[in-house]
Order: structure tokens, then sequence, then C-alpha cells
């Protein structure tokens, strides 16, 4: 049987048979989860949709929540769900594996979820914050790419200006 094998995903394609392992559900990164895993993954998304007006939506190995942009994330992992949280300050807690600058204005908090009992405060008041600050954070990004203009003549001399120095 004439194929390939996926460069991605590592499954076999025969020839002539479409393939796009790019797109995926949320259905299809949760249904190998344990039992506590699945029932942690189904507070989260509770918890996440409770917020308020929002798009849910898988890519790749993610599941993504975002408003403008994305405020939290969960990865599913065969042993535990790694939750990935953007906010505009650092946390101190136990549970924060590690904070990663994401861009100038928001850090990315990374915490590792193992059963439904962890979806609870303080985690739930961080992803309602991250909900909550969110679309103020992109905004604040946007803002600072865009560049002032510039005079056009800016750098060059221009007619009838002379020299700042003076010669002797």
């Amino acid at each position: 049987m004439r194929g390939h094998e996926c460069y991605h995903c590592k499954q076999w394609v025969a020839e002539g048979e479409p393939h796009d392992c790019w797109t995926t559900t949320e259905a299809a990164l949760t249904k190998d989860l344990s039992e506590d895993l699945r029932d942690a993954w189904k507070r989260l998304r509770e918890t996440g949709t409770s917020f308020g007006e929002q798009r849910i939506y898988a890519s790749h190995n993610s599941i993504m929540f975002s408003r403008k942009a994305c405020y939290f994330f969960v990865r599913p992992k065969p042993k535990y769900l790694e939750l990935v949280i953007f906010l505009g300050r650092v946390i101190k807690s136990p549970k924060i594996r590690s904070v990663t600058e994401s861009s100038k204005t928001k850090r990315a908090h990374v915490v590792r979820i193992t059963h439904r009992d962890e979806v609870e405060a303080p985690m739930t008041d961080w992803l309602q914050e991250a909900y909550d600050v969110s679309e103020s954070l992109s905004a604040t990004s946007a803002t600072k790419r865009k560049r002032p203009s510039r005079s056009p003549a800016r750098g060059k001399r221009r007619k009838g200006y002379s020299s700042p120095r003076t010669s002797r």
C-alpha cells in the first residue's frame, strides 16, 4: 500500500486519502484522559465558560479560551493538565510551576492539575482575573505596537535651514 507517514502526527496516510492533523477538537484532545483528569477538565471548562462571552477552540495540542486574545489555555497531557494563565502581574505561589514573560504586558503562569479538587480558589480567582484583564492587556500591547508618525524630513537637512554647528 502506497502512502506516507505524516511528519506531524506520525500517522500513516494512504495515497490519495485526505489528511489534516492540524484540525483537532476538544473531544479529540480529551478522549484519552483518565477519569480524574476528565473531571478536572470539565470543571476548568465550566469555570471558564461561567465568566462570560468568549471563544473556546482547540488548536494543535491545546484548548484555548479567548476574548480578543487568549487569556488561558489547557494542554492535556497523559498524567496531568497543563494550565497556562496570562496575567499582567507575577503570582508567587507553590501551585505555579513557572512564570514566563510572554509579551511586554503579559506573564504566562504554568500550573499542573491532576485532580478536580485543584480547580478551586485561588486558581479560579486567577482565571477570573485573567478574563477580566485580558482585553485591557491586549489593548495595552496593541497601542504600544503603534509607532508615532515621523515627519518625512526627520534626519535630513531641509532647504533654508543652517546646520546647528557653527564654522570658525
